[in-house]
């Protein structure tokens, strides 16, 4: 994992030369791009395996270039944002980051969170199952069947009943496997995190909220009228289909 090339993308040459040093000295392969037009230069010919991306880009803003790679990438995405509210946070959530930091940032608290994404993004569209197993440890190589879906653990991806595939990001797939090992049963936000690996998120924490909003529009399931994952109030979340193995 330590050499695993990443990407820092920010328009403050400071930013970028720290970030790409500290995790050179970290045995990871480290480079610098400084607008977003370098970074999808850089997608269509060497797509790397993490991108640490701040959204406050010159030109086109870095949610929106990263919204356009989600709809064909989903390696390793965290959110560098100099803003200290939760707005950047949850923007970035809504559009499949997998992680993000707070400007100014501890070198030491970024560098977990660039290895806890490693260690949850699958190199490949089929991976080993060593890989697939340490993403969902939980959870049986096999395809779950729940009303019109099949979740295939073993590729990591969703399949619609005909065949028609609908792809995850790490943070989705993980979510639903949890659901579906703990159909029937009322999850709290706080066991779904601990359950996705996201350890240090805090009590006010909305990622699992943001990560049901997208699995439900992907599985195309209405808050209001659920027929999927309903909300318990005060509670959490409840996985309604009855899950079969295949």
């Amino acid at each position: 994992m330590s050499s695993a090339p990443l990407v820092v993308v920010d328009d403050e040459p400071d930013i970028t030369l720290l970030l790409a040093n500290y995790l050179q000295s970290q045995g990871f392969r480290a480079s610098q791009l400084h607008d977003g037009a370098a970074l999808v230069a850089l997608m269509a010919t060497d797509a790397p395996q993490l991108v640490l991306l701040d959204p406050g880009l010159p030109g086109e803003d870095g949610f929106a270039i990263a919204r356009r790679l989600r709809e064909h990438w989903h390696r390793g995405l965290v959110i560098v944002t100099g803003r200290g509210d939760s707005v950047d946070k949850v923007v970035g959530l809504e559009i499949g980051a997998d992680n993000c930091v707070t400007k100014p940032f501890d070198l030491r608290e970024l560098l977990a969170r660039v290895k806890a994404v490693l260690r949850r993004v699958t190199p490949t569209d089929d991976p080993p199952a060593s890989s697939a197993a340490a993403a969902a440890p939980s959870v049986p190589r096999s395809r779950h069947r729940f009303q019109d879906w099949k979740l295939d653990t073993a590729a990591r991806r969703r399949l619609a009943s005909n065949g028609h595939e609908v792809t995850l990001t790490t943070g989705e797939f993980e979510l639903l496997a949890v659901f579906v090992q703990h159909s029937g049963q009322v999850l709290s936000r706080d066991f779904l995190l601990q359950a996705t690996h996201r350890h240090e998120a805090g009590p006010f924490d909305r990622t699992i909220d943001v990560q049901v909003g997208r699995l439900r529009r992907k599985l195309e399931d209405a808050a209001e009228e659920p027929r999927i994952i309903k909300s318990v109030r005060a509670a959490g979340y409840l996985f309604l289909p009855k899950v079969e193995l295949r």
